[in-house]
């Protein structure tokens, strides 16, 4: 996953908010706020990570064919004996 996907930027500029408000207040330096600016970004890369991470599906072939069988809660049934 590249660090300058449109998500990852747009999350890391969220992040950057707080930021660039201190900076506009006058709490922090142009040196101060442009070393922390990279963090912003590593820290959107991170929460889009984890993001992704849960949104994907635990199988990708659980679709296909019986989904009691690709599913891991579900336990599987004992073949019935013949009378």
């Amino acid at each position: 996953m590249s660090p300058f996907r449109w998500d990852v930027l747009g999350v890391g500029f969220l992040l950057a908010l707080p930021l660039l408000a201190f900076y506009m207040r006058g709490d922090l330096t142009v040196e101060e706020m442009t070393g922390r600016l990279p963090w912003c970004l590593v820290g959107g890369y991170v929460v889009v990570a984890l993001l992704r991470f849960a949104a994907r599906p635990r199988h990708e072939n659980a679709a296909a064919g019986d989904p009691a069988e690709h599913d891991l809660d579900v336990p599987a049934q004992e073949p019935t004996p013949a009378p």
